[in-house]
């Protein structure tokens, strides 16, 4: 089992307790049959509500292109199909087929079970699982902050 990084930096632990996530995440998922990137978006659209493509490219982390064939591959497997948006005819919502519905609440099992697991191992893994949200939005608004404070380059 690889070592647990000792480094100072946050940005270093963050990153190496998600590559091990994620990680964690794929072999789950691969029970499934499912992509980590596939699960995302499962997890979103999986509300019924219907969702744009850039609100689940924000949500999945990735690119809108790549969104883009990924969900094609998803409307081709038939765990996905998009809809126009009733209220603004130029947008396309993603909707879950009953495929997908099935292939989402199998997952969100499996998913759940093992990030119950995961943060029951912690001293006190509601609270890990209540800062992080927190820690992003700070870091978020320190990022905008950053950028509103440097010069403009003429």
């Amino acid at each position: 089992m690889p070592s647990v990084p000792s480094s100072p930096d946050l940005a270093h632990l963050l990153g190496h307790a998600e590559r091990r996530i994620v990680q964690r995440l794929a072999a789950v998922l691969a029970e499934e049959d499912c992509a980590v990137e596939e699960w995302r978006v499962l997890s979103l659209v999986g509300d019924g509500r219907g969702h744009p493509m850039s609100e689940i490219a924000d949500h999945a982390l990735m690119p809108a292109p790549s969104l883009t064939k990924l969900v094609d591959r998803m409307v081709a497997g038939n765990l996905v199909h998009r809809r126009p948006d009733p209220h603004d005819r130029r947008r396309v919502l993603l909707y879950l087929t009953e495929r997908g519905q099935d292939l989402y609440a199998r997952a969100a099992h499996r998913v759940h079970a093992d990030q119950a697991r995961l943060l029951d191992a912690l001293d006190d893994g509601t609270a890990l699982a209540r800062l992080l949200p927190q820690l992003t939005a700070a870091a978020g608004a320190e990022a905008r902050t950053a950028d509103a404070d440097r010069p403009v380059l003429t």
